[in-house]
Order: structure tokens, then sequence, then C-alpha cells
């Protein structure tokens, strides 16, 4: 089953399959079955053509993928033309959101770099 060009695994239940797409999770997933009255532990090799369909047709009328990924850069774009504190948190790659800094913030800062004391061993004679 493809949905916005995306393959939906056959395997996974469709609770779980529909979250690989982006914007979609479990809450909105299961919203999306019900509407479409297919039971959550269902395998999407064995929906009918019809059931595709009417998943598919709910699914479309939802903002997910590309859509919402340009939404959230044009926010972010923005906070950072008006140079609003969260823009330059973002800009300057560091938690935007009041955590702290000092450790952790590992996330976005990535990796630890350790600093040496700058300066260099002497050699022994």
């Amino acid at each position: 089953m493809r949905i916005l060009g995306i393959n939906i695994p056959d395997e996974k239940r469709l609770e779980i399959g529909l979250t690989i797409l982006y914007g979609i999770g479990r809450p909105r997933a299961q919203e999306i079955l019900k509407k479409a009255g297919v039971e959550f532990g269902a395998q999407s090799k064995t929906l009918t053509p019809e059931q595709e369909a009417k998943i598919r047709g709910i699914v479309e009328k939802y903002k997910i993928e590309g859509d919402l990924k340009r939404e959230v850069a044009n926010n972010i774009k923005r906070l950072k033309d008006i140079k609003s504190y969260r823009g330059s948190r973002h800009t300057k790659r560091l938690p935007a959101r009041g955590q702290r800094t000092k450790t952790n913030a590992r996330t976005l800062k990535g990796a630890k770099k350790t600093m040496g004391s700058g300066r260099k061993k002497e050699e022994k004679k």
C-alpha cells in the first residue's frame, strides 16, 4: 500500500505502519482507522482496494510529509528573521525551550568536545 509515494509496511499492524508518514503518530493513525472503519490490528496486505482508497482519502486531508516539513521550516525561518530569542537559539544550534546547557543538550550540540589546558607538554630530558 502506497500513500503519498511512501510504502506502508505489509507485515506491521496498520496502527503502527501509518506512523511511518511524517506528521502521523499513534493517536492520529487510530483516528484515521476509526474513520475508515478498519481494525487497528489489520495489516496492509489484507486490505481490500476500497479500504485502501478510504484510508488514502482520509490521510490526504491532513497536512503531512513535505507540506508539514515546509511549514515547520518556515516557522523557524520566521523566528530567525524577526530576531526573536527562540530564533537566535535555533541559529546557534542550542535548545530553544529553556533547558540547561552547561551539561546535557547533547542532541543539538552534538558529541562532547573536551578542551585541553591550552599548554603543550614539555619534553623531559
